[in-house]
């Protein structure tokens, strides 16, 4: 088993000034939409890695769930720039295209489905070393061996994985999450939720990841709501819970709550329905648990998450159902819906969303395909078929009991 982190983490207000302090001749920084601009830390760092006597250009615009297509323009901008340094800030977006930029940039002949293959990626660092800033609250990339790229002629998004892909430096600057909007504070807050509950249930875990994953739930229970109603002291206590839940599923691994996620997030797009990953998450790990609940070693460790979260509960049944509905009121907190068929505009719940019953039932089959084939399957402590994945998933869509 492996335990694996950045070399080095930089953490606290401020922390971004670590950027001074970097050696090398030429930095590329990867950024999203425009806040890393808007809110000024684009030119800080700028600024900084000038001060440490580098040329810098940038990579901006890099959409949410970012595309194949992203990832191969920024690639060759890289091979024609040549840095030493690669420095992505912002949210999971700009932070996983540039991790998959990286390898492309190192082995210029690799093609994106030999990046695709689980922990089988050659050797980095032949070329740059790897920074990651973030600013958003949830998807920890800055400490995971995982980028998520979407190929949006498949509709499918698919996750590389290696411990290659590992940044060396993360940089935990509660300064840049200040300026989250509220809808990401909820999103990417239960995306941490979610993989703090998934790497402590999951196969692979043990003592290293249990400890960030229990210690990240308390944080996350006593933080999260809080930092949504716009309390600044909880939503920098965020930042570093969310980060202690990336470190453990970075080694502890996720489970289906995630191959969902990703398999449901862009098949509806052309609905006008992008399922945001941690939206997905939110809806479908309440669900999951109850799925989980039925091996016996999940289900002792779920309530034992109730236990440390102190919800109450005699029995052990008690305990996951408690957990089950301290998440389901979160999600009401955080004005998330509960099911796929009340998910609404703008992500909020509404009474008939964007997805149709004719539409999901039809395209069931091949994303209940998808999501077993999805690099999360294969740590969740219960085995699960298609027909299982069929009916979790419209347990998931119609918000209904999951009693198999």
């Amino acid at each position: 088993m492996r335990f694996t982190n950045p070399r080095d983490l930089y953490h606290g207000k401020g922390a971004l000034e670590t950027l001074k302090t970097l050696e090398g001749k030429k930095a590329v920084i990867c950024v999203g939409g425009g806040s890393m601009k808007r809110f000024g830390f684009l030119d800080k760092a700028e600024s900084y890695l000038k001060e440490a006597g580098m040329e810098v250009m940038v990579i901006d615009g890099i959409e949410p769930d970012p595309s194949v297509t992203t990832v191969m323009a920024g690639a060759a901008k890289m091979l024609e720039f040549g840095p030493d340094w690669i420095i992505a800030m912002g949210g999971g977006s700009p932070i996983d295209a540039a991790k998959a930029m990286w390898i492309k940039y190192e082995y210029p002949e690799i093609t994106f489905e030999e990046m695709c293959k689980v922990f089988g990626l050659p050797k980095l660092r032949t070329k740059a070393k790897f920074v990651a800033v973030s600013s958003t609250s949830g998807t920890a990339t800055e400490v995971t061996a995982f980028s998520i790229i979407t190929d949006y002629e498949k509709g499918i998004k698919y996750p590389i994985a290696d411990f290659e892909i590992t940044p060396d430096i993360a940089i935990v600057d509660p300064d840049l999450a200040e300026t989250m909007p509220q809808k990401l504070v909820a999103h990417t807050g239960m995306d941490a939720m979610t993989h703090a509950i998934e790497s402590y249930v999951s196969t692979a875990a043990c003592d290293y990841t249990d400890a960030m994953g229990l210690h990240a739930m308390t944080m996350i229970q006593e933080n999260l709501v809080k930092s949504y109603n716009g309390d600044m002291e909880a939503r920098d206590a965020m930042h570093n819970a969310q980060c202690l839940a990336g470190i453990a599923f970075s080694s502890g691994l996720l489970g289906i709550v995630h191959s969902m996620a990703h398999k449901t997030g862009a098949i509806f797009e052309d609905q006008g329905a992008h399922i945001i990953h941690g939206a997905a998450n939110a809806m479908y790990l309440p669900k999951v648990i109850a799925f989980n609940a039925k091996d016996e070693r999940a289900a002792k460790r779920f309530a034992f998450i109730a236990d440390r979260l102190g919800l109450g509960g005699e029995t052990q049944d008690e305990k996951v159902a408690a957990l089950i509905a301290m998440l389901r009121k979160m999600n009401d907190d955080l004005n998330i819906p509960h099911c796929i068929k009340n998910y609404g505009a703008d992500s909020y719940p509404t009474e008939q969303g964007f997805v149709s019953e004719e539409v999901f039932l039809e395209r069931l089959p091949g994303i209940a395909a998808n999501a077993l084939l999805d690099a999360c399957t294969g740590a969740n402590p219960r085995a699960i078929n298609q027909e299982q994945m069929e009916a979790l998933l419209k347990c998931c869509y119609y918000d209904t009991e999951v009693d198999f």
